[in-house]
């Protein structure tokens, strides 16, 4: 398989400045232009632009003009499929090697309009210079950011290593705001966390596929066995996990599954996009010969497992989800997934720009296609003991335009939704509600989880009744 970098491909949920994206990278040549191509709509392409050219109001770019048409038309063709340009191009990459420059800090939209502070990453930029959980950014540099988008606010906050933004904070226990000058930085991320969170029972959480994820997910279950070594259950925790490389997928499933099982295949247009991947170091390793997960007690094949899943667990986690359930191997618990099961490649183009093209679909051992429909759990859960009021309203796959139809049914998971209505319901909810903190006392799911592996009764949805879900049941995985 060489080096190429398949990514199951990314959904964002969570924001960090600075924040990573998935997908595929392929060195293959670019096809030759097809002698076939409409010369008519070719024509007609020139002559659009020999209009704007000459009779729009003002004068515009070459360059502008046709790198958008090109934008335009790989966008017309699903959600995920983009033009990428050096500096977008760039930041994707930098995002699967789990590095990229900024201030080391999670945000997200406040009510207000401002930026919150979700967490400082540890030993960052933000996290030396005081930055906290709950501060409220007012100012990047001399800019006001309220109503600024998030993705805005992102690229104005990375930059160069060394150089210097100032932010302006707004904290509860500070009387007036206070100004924070912060030298960009390397952030490097861990995408996976691990602990004991009782006697016997661990909790290993995966929030995003990258480059390093396989060798820091052997890293923390050695280092769990070690603390722990007769552990009696996992919980393998993928809420809110949007994706990446699918080397990771593959790594993190191989780790709990027998030696060579199918992971996952995938199928497309061109003879490598139809393939099989097994649970073997060259299928995930990045690094060479090296297999991170050889060094692995023997007992993570069978220890019990439990996997959490919500409506944000797209792409690279649904491949993990799908696999482990294929096999039996683990009870997935929580609620119905995304939705994303095509792979994006990566094809660089001249300066530095490239495509991200939708290449194939992907499919888990027994056949089953997620695209448009997730995966259901065993256990359906709530986020918490009250329910979950925002479940039916989070937008899944199904409901992007130009979604990618699965192919496998005609049935998809899609409910007639008013997008308006719903969006104002969901803002008015994510107001209201505490942020929740994974592994944390007061996570309602992992507390369910916990109950299954010790044979303790588990509450079950109140708010999502598995009648209502897009089932297909799994058939048994050639082994």
């Amino acid at each position: 398989m060489g080096t190429t970098l398949k990514n199951a491909g990314l959904v964002g949920f969570g924001l960090i400045a600075g924040v990573a994206v998935s997908m595929q990278f392929s060195a293959l040549a670019q096809k030759p232009v097809d002698a076939g191509m409409p010369l008519e709509e070719l024509r007609q392409l020139s002559d659009v632009y020999g209009l704007i050219k000459s009779d729009y109001v003002e004068a515009t770019e070459d360059r502008k003009l046709l790198t958008e048409a090109i934008a335009g038309m790989v966008a017309s063709l699903d959600p995920h499929s983009a033009y990428l340009d050096k500096k977008a191009y760039r930041e994707l990459r930098e995002g699967t090697q789990g590095k990229f420059v900024g201030l080391g800090i999670e945000i997200s939209q406040s009510e207000e309009g401002y930026i919150r502070i979700v967490a400082p990453i540890e030993d960052s930029p933000a996290w030396r210079a005081g930055i906290l959980p709950g501060d409220l950014i007012t100012r990047i540099d001399a800019l006001p950011v309220q109503g600024l988008a998030l993705d805005e606010a992102i690229k104005l906050m990375r930059g160069e290593p060394r150089t210097r933004v100032t932010l302006t904070v707004l904290r509860k226990s500070a009387a007036a705001p206070l100004t924070f000058v912060i030298a960009r930085e390397e952030i490097v991320q861990k995408s996976v966390k691990a602990k004991i969170v009782e006697p016997g029972y661990g909790w290993l959480r995966v929030s995003q596929f990258q480059e390093p994820t396989v060798d820091d997910l052997a890293a923390r279950l050695a280092a769990m066995y070690k603390q722990e070594p007769n552990l009696k259950g996992l919980v393998l925790d993928l809420r809110n996990d949007p994706g990446g490389l699918l080397q990771g997928a593959i790594g993190v499933s191989a780790a709990f599954l027998p030696k060579d099982a199918e992971i996952v295949s995938t199928n497309g247009q061109l003879a490598d996009s139809k393939q099989s991947f097994y649970g073997r170091a060259e299928f995930y390793s990045l690094r060479g010969d090296s297999d991170a997960l050889a060094r692995l007690p023997a007992a993570v094949k069978s220890v019990p497992l439990v996997v959490l899943v919500n409506s944000g667990s797209a792409s690279a986690s649904e491949i993990v989800a799908g696999a482990l359930q294929d096999y039996k191997r683990a009870i997935i618990m929580g609620s119905q997934t995304f939705g994303k099961g095509s792979v994006q490649t990566i094809r660089p183009l001249s300066n530095d720009a490239a495509v991200k093209l939708t290449t194939a679909r992907y499919y888990t051992p027994a056949g089953r296609s997620i695209q448009a429909r997730g995966i259901v759990p065993d256990f359906l859960v709530d986020e918490n003991a009250d329910g979950d009021a925002l479940n039916g309203l989070r937008m899944r796959e199904a409901d992007l335009q130009k979604h990618l139809a699965n192919d496998r049914s005609k049935e998809e998971a899609r409910a007639a939704r008013d997008d308006a209505e719903d969006e104002l319901r969901l803002a008015a909810i994510e107001r209201k509600r505490t942020p929740l903190e994974y592994g944390s006392a007061d996570d309602f799911q992992l507390r369910q989880a916990l109950n299954h592996l010790k044979g303790l009764p588990v509450q079950l949805s109140k708010s999502t009744p598995a009648s209502k879900l897009a089932r297909q049941e799994p058939k048994a995985p050639a082994h």
